[in-house]
């Protein structure tokens, strides 16, 4: 991320979208309010990001090993388990 200084003498908005077009801007007042120019990158490039990321694609693999329905019956049967459950042994 490169930093810029917004002052009088600031870089016009051309040449800060020209470095936002390399790298994310860091945009700086001389009060001190910041803010962050990043160019939106193209879907695909995004999504060729995900998959390359290890971590992320173990979680998915993880999570698509779930079981991926209930039906409500099973799930207010889970909710009155775990509200059981958390009221024993907790009143005096």
């Amino acid at each position: 991320m490169k930093a810029t200084h917004v002052s009088k003498t600031s870089p016009t908005l051309r040449e800060v979208l020209e470095l936002a077009g390399e790298d994310n801007v860091l945009l700086q007042t001389s009060e001190g309010r910041q803010y962050v120019l990043a160019e939106i990158d193209d879907f695909a490039e995004e999504v060729a990001k995900v998959r390359n990321n290890k971590a992320i694609m173990r979680l998915l693999g993880n999570r698509s090993k779930e079981a991926g329905r209930f039906t409500l019956r099973q799930v207010r049967e889970e909710l009155q388990g775990k509200k059981g459950r958390e009221g024993k042994g907790t009143r005096n």
